[in-house]
């Protein structure tokens, strides 16, 4: 009919990947037909709150969210979703206004967000990452370009295959649990001024604050230029200082100066962790 190849390609590649063996589209009018087709009608089917339960799926929204993931990742594609989510249930939310339907809002986006984590927690275990590993990357705030997760999932593996990453949770763990018990003694939040440096009396918690400061700087600037491998490595220095805290200071001193001062340096070191991910989610912690 004299239409060009790109627009016969897309017209055959409009509604692929159909599953897991089918090939995704990678020439660019049929990746954005074929994206634009799945996106929509995921957003369609919640705007009329309309989704999979269970193992029902009558109109195939978890292989669409799939093929979504698929197309992104293979051909390593950075979309932001929230935005691209957010606008379409906006424009819907203007058709509607008038109509007998609940206004859609961030609660909407943030369940279609999750919908497709859960889906991209299926397509990489398939590949053999860890749920744990991608519920703690999810965790943090603003995730929501998938290639950029996956990523961040790949250091995260390979800092906990190492020693220093193992010993490092560890640690962590132990500061979460310690700080958690005392927040319910004195409420949370109540750690999270910053440590006063004259306080510090110990070499170890000295040198944990200074090792704290250094490392989160160097994870915060690596996360910044989208570097997650160098992110990981820079946090994976902090296991020694830790190790050494945890041998040598009392954290719960008797002077209440002294516990308030140690517990806000344990707070600034779970905050550090979290600029790579949430090692809370991490299975175990």
């Amino acid at each position: 009919q004299g239409e060009a190849s790109e627009v016969a390609a897309a017209v055959e590649e409009h509604y692929k990947p159909q599953g897991p063996s089918d090939r995704a589209p990678s020439e660019p009018v049929s990746v954005a037909v074929a994206l634009a087709d799945k996106l929509d009608t995921l957003i369609g089917f919640w705007t009329i709150d309309e989704k999979p339960t269970g193992s029902k799926d009558p109109f195939a929204l978890r292989r669409a969210a799939l093929g979504v993931i698929r197309i992104l990742l293979e051909n390593q594609l950075r979309l932001r979703l929230i935005p691209i989510l957010a606008r379409r249930f906006a424009a819907l939310d203007a058709a509607m206004s008038g109509a007998a339907m609940p206004s859609l809002g961030d609660e909407t986006v943030l369940d279609l967000l999750a919908f497709f984590a859960d889906r991209l927690k299926v397509h990489l275990r398939d590949k053999g990452a860890r749920y744990d590993l991608i519920d703690a990357v999810f965790a943090l705030p603003n995730q929501n370009d998938l290639v950029l997760i996956v990523r961040r999932v790949e250091a995260l593996g390979k800092l906990l295959d190492t020693e220093d990453g193992k010993n490092l949770l560890a640690g962590y763990r132990r500061a979460a649990n310690i700080l958690r018990a005392e927040e319910k003694k004195d409420g949370a939040g109540a750690f999270d001024a910053p440590h006063d440096a004259s306080a510090l009396v110990a070499p170890e918690e000295r040198a944990l604050a200074e090792a704290i400061g250094a490392a989160s700087r160097d994870a915060a600037a690596r996360v910044a230029a989208e570097d997650f491998e160098r992110a990981m490595r820079a946090l994976a220095t902090l296991r020694g200082p830790v190790d050494a805290f945890f041998d040598k200071v009392t954290v719960n001193a008797d002077d209440p100066k002294l516990r308030l001062n140690r517990l806000r340096l344990l707070n600034e070191l779970r905050r550090a962790v979290h600029t790579v991910a949430d090692f809370s989610k991490i299975a175990g912690g």
